[in-house]
């Protein structure tokens, strides 16, 4: 993988924060067709990777607290697995709106790196099966691939089996 030094590699604040941390990654970026149904899936294909290594980015309420889960775009988010795996009761999807003031990103470019407010984090057990992972670096049809592990680590997550098929 190689290390992206310069803002203009993505320029967006998830690909600032890599940089900034010294963290090895490679921007992937592929043109974005508005009428698609999933954003994460239409990444996967037009990246040529796997679903199961491409995640995306949801944001959940958590007895009151938004939480962010990583969960792969071939998947969904189970969210007694989440509530579980914070410590909560209920989870429920979070209101766009919150979501996307909170993270600073827009619907289908939230990325769990360089949001505007830190939220906690959980990462699908699944991405410690595979060296690197593709995550959206911030903006509709820009994806950033790195390892599981950097992205735990840069995002203080949580591993725990929180998607389903």
């Amino acid at each position: 993988m190689a290390k992206k030094a310069r803002k203009a590699a993505g320029g967006t604040p998830a690909v600032n924060a890599l940089t900034a941390a010294g963290t090895e990654f490679t921007v992937h970026a592929y043109e974005h067709d508005p009428a698609s149904a999933s954003y994460g899936e239409e990444a996967a294909e037009a990246l040529g990777v796997p679903a199961g290594r491409v995640f995306k980015t949801l944001v959940a309420d958590v007895d009151g607290e938004l939480t962010v889960a990583v969960v792969p775009v071939a998947g969904q988010l189970d969210l007694k697995a989440l509530a579980s795996a914070v410590g909560g009761k209920r989870a429920a999807m979070a209101d766009p709106a919150a979501a996307e003031r909170t993270t600073g990103y827009v619907r289908g470019g939230i990325s769990p790196l360089g949001q505007r407010r830190r939220l906690r984090t959980v990462l699908d057990a699944s991405a410690a099966d595979h060296a690197t992972i593709c995550v959206s670096a911030g903006r509709r049809g820009l994806e950033v691939e790195l390892s599981p592990s950097d992205l735990a680590e840069l995002t203080s997550a949580v591993l725990a089996p929180i998607g389903r098929a």
